[in-house]
């Protein structure tokens, strides 16, 4: 998602209902990521391994599908899909939006967070099925913090459908849903929380809060106050949602659910969030503001903070790490490192693709080492050490054309 020290002001919503058991747990207040599915993650047949299994996944214009192995540098084909005109990712699955609906693709590579350890595992990659909706308009995809526990989040704008899928069937090889439910059409979202999710509610096609249902699709308590509900993600804390005057931040405390606001800081005129990015089971994530400006949302200390990159951007990614960084492709197609303390420039790259030629899928990708990004005219992806002056490391041949991509088994 793409992302001085302005604070911003808390206030609890009253919200506070019981959620059914089984399935993972709400996220924790101080720890959403950390797992507590049976079996720490393993899954039939796939073997548990000494360290992440890190893969670039990829899909051309065509649909085909395919992998190299970033540790062996081997690569396959894992097969075609439709046409794609987006794909969405959780570092295992790819969650490709065809003609068809939305096509799953399993990488077969994954990681489980345990909280103060990982564990690492390697399957087989498949094609496992499409998730099918009516209408035409976009599809939102909203995922959860692990691939084999938990769920993931499917709407439909054009026919107002919103869908749950159980991540523990998915793991299994099975697209199953744990709930689908009809609203008027509209921008919506459904963002995996607990067993259930939280998904938007439309007034004349404008989004004005957001409601909790639980994993068979009951709504839970009352409606949560959030105006043009924009932009979801998963943090080490809890689940993000954007909102008009911010976000609002899902935890779980002492069972049950907990929704607190967390708003700009007073007086900003700064334009707000509508995506967010981040390293994964980071707290930190970051979200293009206007053309040069990042926001920073900390949801462990409930915080924002306002950055002015001094240049235009097209997408910027928070990797909160020890050093701060905050990472940025500049529509020159140049990869920009700066500082979440300040603000200042680190290092930039010379440019790497050209965004007026390249597809709507080209993709700038974190990990706690490198970042990722697809020259899809050229049939590679660089990879940057952002902490070394924004070095390209190396350019990665992939087996086919990566119009669309992401690293896969983090």
């Amino acid at each position: 998602m793409h992302r001085r020290t302005l604070a911003g002001v808390v206030t609890g919503l009253t919200l506070a209902a019981t959620t059914g058991c089984g399935g993972s747990p709400a996220p924790r207040a101080d720890d959403a990521s950390a797992g507590s599915g049976k079996d720490h993650g393993a899954v039939e047949g796939a073997q548990e391994v000494a360290e992440p299994q890190l893969h670039l996944t990829t899909i051309d214009a065509g649909g085909a599908v395919a992998q190299l192995d970033l540790i062996e540098g081997s690569s396959a084909k894992v097969g075609t899909v439709g046409v794609p005109s987006a794909v969405d990712s959780d570092g295992r699955y790819l969650f490709a939006t065809t003609a068809d609906g939305v096509e799953i693709v399993d990488s077969g590579v994954w990681t489980w967070d345990h909280g103060d350890h990982f564990h690492y595992y390697r399957g087989e990659p498949a094609l496992l099925g499409t998730v099918e909706g009516d209408g035409d308009g976009d599809v939102t995809v909203a995922t959860g913090p692990l691939s084999t526990a938990g769920a993931t989040g499917v709407f439909f704008a054009g026919s107002g459908e919103a869908v749950l899928l159980d991540n523990e069937a998915l793991a299994d090889g099975e697209v199953r849903e744990r709930f689908r439910l009809d609203a008027e059409p509209h921008a919506g979202l459904v963002a995996p929380f607990g067993d259930g999710a939280l998904v938007t509610v439309a007034d004349g096609g404008e989004v004005t809060g957001l409601t909790y249902h639980d994993a068979d699709g009951s709504a839970v308590g009352e409606q949560i106050p959030c105006a043009q509900a924009s932009g979801t993600i998963t943090t080490k804390v809890g689940v993000v949602v954007g909102c008009a005057d911010g976000a609002v931040l899902a935890t779980e405390a002492d069972g049950e659910p907990r929704f607190e606001r967390i708003d700009y800081p007073k007086g900003t005129t700064a334009p707000r969030a509508t995506t967010f990015e981040g390293r994964k089971s980071r707290p930190t994530v970051a979200a293009l503001s206007g053309t040069t400006g990042i926001w920073l949302l900390d949801t462990r200390e409930r915080t924002w903070s306002h950055l002015d990159a001094g240049v235009p951007l097209r997408q910027v990614v928070a990797v909160d790490d020890e050093e701060g960084h905050v990472l940025a492709l500049d529509t020159t197609g140049r990869v920009r490192v700066f500082s979440a303390e300040d603000g200042k420039q680190l290092a930039a790259t010379e440019p790497l693709v050209d965004l007026s030629e390249a597809a709507a899928g080209v993709d700038l990708v974190v990990d706690q080492e490198r970042a990722y990004l697809n020259v899809p005219e050229k049939g590679g992806v660089h990879e940057i050490d952002y902490a070394d002056s924004a070095r390209v490391a190396r350019t990665l041949e992939t087996p086919t054309a990566p119009v669309f991509f992401t690293e896969t088994g983090r």
